[in-house]
């Protein structure tokens, strides 16, 4: 653990004494991507609520060395993409992120190539490239493996056509809606990723002068067109694994949590599971309030694709479960290694078994005691937060730098409803 990279919690011990408001920002699976979409246009794109999160720095970092220019001002960012001209990713911020693999997309659509390395990001398991480079073949792109790092060409533009996605893949979709508008004749997208994250950036696009057809839907149908730089300013939708974080927290330790600037819509399978654990809700348009009950049932958890429960609030709610009565199964079907932090949880006190790389059961309701953990992703990081924060004792988590990744202040957030958090 290194200085200024640790948080400090005071453990509650149990007691529910978490009450007011803690806000949920802008959605970082959603402001990533439109930062990428505004390469296409040659001009300049206005975003609001945009958390301030290292990945958008990092991001902001990658489209000024092809020639963009990024500003980000409080809440507010702009991408001017007027002089793009680099096509080769910087290999060291792209590994950094996951997310830089839709740059590709773009890039291809507007300059004709596109040079990246493996793209890194956290370690929660296999996350292929092949979806890529094979559905862009299939558009006429060449492809090109030298070394770590692989170039795609379509110097007179990529083809119209049909992909199907093998598995379904949030980035995947978004690669290839990004690109689709700038080429040549329509292309159809099928077994497409359905999350709200989709469908803001289709409307970001649409904004721009696209013309997208099912977003939101397993089919997607892009028709070419020209973009031009969009007239408003584009609002990033909120953080809805945010919200799920908090609310997990709530039916822990909540006396009365509202957790604001969500889209209640967005959380249904989240909001089923907490209501089946029997944690006391109050849902509003944009709000939810959350009360701890005496008891927690345990339940039977399963991630999948949007619209269902989201693997990157599994962590958080598996937290939750230690303290449910009887025993929760877990089932991952996402990622192969994302169950690996439970190690951590197990030290701490919970009883949780992994049957399997996408299988749990956790047997409760179990004292949390409090230790000093490094987190080993975002979510994760966040995960073992909320584990410290109902444990006995004080407790260390250190490697704040991941949470920075994705959650804007996250301790002065947690702090302003109660919890004793600081940074050093």
């Amino acid at each position: 653990m290194t200085s200024k990279n640790v948080f400090t919690i005071e453990g509650l011990a149990g007691k529910k004494t978490l009450k007011g408001s803690i806000p949920v920002y802008g959605a970082k699976n959603n402001v990533l991507k439109v930062m990428a979409a505004a390469i296409l246009i040659e001009g300049e794109s206005k975003f609001t609520n945009v958390p301030n999160i290292a990945d958008v720095t990092s991001l902001g970092r990658i489209l000024e060395g092809l020639g963009a220019f990024v500003t980000h001002k409080g809440s507010e960012l702009t991408v001017s993409a007027k002089g793009l001209s680099g096509s080769v990713l910087d290999p060291v911020l792209a590994k950094s992120m996951r997310a830089s693999i839709v740059l590709i997309g773009p890039l291809l659509a507007r300059l004709g190539s596109v040079t990246f390395p493996h793209p890194g990001g956290d370690v929660i398991g296999e996350r292929p490239i092949d979806i890529f480079i094979s559905g862009f073949q299939k558009l006429g792109a060449s492809y090109l493996e030298s070394g770590d790092s692989y170039t795609l060409s379509a110097p007179n533009g990529i083809s119209g056509g049909e992909i199907f996605f093998r598995i379904v893949s949030v980035t995947a979709t978004e690669t290839f809606m990004m690109a689709a508008p700038l080429a040549k004749a329509p292309i159809t997208l099928k077994n497409c990723a359905m999350e709200p994250e989709i469908v803001a950036l289709a409307e970001f696009l649409k904004s721009c002068g696209a013309n997208i057809e099912g977003a939101g839907t397993p089919t997607i149908i892009i028709h070419p067109s020209t973009l031009t730089q969009p007239t408003s300013a584009f609002a990033i939708v909120p953080d809805r694994i945010e919200a799920a974080t908090f609310l997990a927290l709530g039916a822990i330790a909540g006396e009365e949590l509202t957790v604001t600037g969500v889209i209640s819509e967005h959380l249904d399978a989240v909001l089923e599971i907490l209501h089946m654990m029997g944690a006391m809700l109050t849902v509003g348009k944009d709000s939810i309030t959350i009360r701890a009950p005496q008891t927690l049932n345990s339940v039977k958890l399963r991630t999948h694709e949007y619209p269902g429960f989201p693997t990157d609030a599994q962590a958080p709610m598996m937290v939750a479960l230690t303290q449910a009565e009887g025993e929760s199964t877990v089932v991952e079907t996402i990622f192969n290694g994302r169950l690996n932090y439970t190690t951590e949880l197990v030290s701490m006190g919970a009883k949780i078994a992994v049957v399997n790389p996408h299988r749990a059961t956790v047997k409760g309701k179990t004292p949390l005691k409090a230790r000093d953990i490094d987190g080993p992703d975002i979510r994760a990081g966040l995960a073992y937060i909320l584990a410290a924060a109902i444990a006995d004792g004080t407790s260390h988590v250190g490697n704040a730098h991941l949470m920075d990744r994705g959650y804007e202040a996250i301790e002065k957030r947690l702090a302003g409803v109660g919890l004793k958090i600081t940074r050093s």
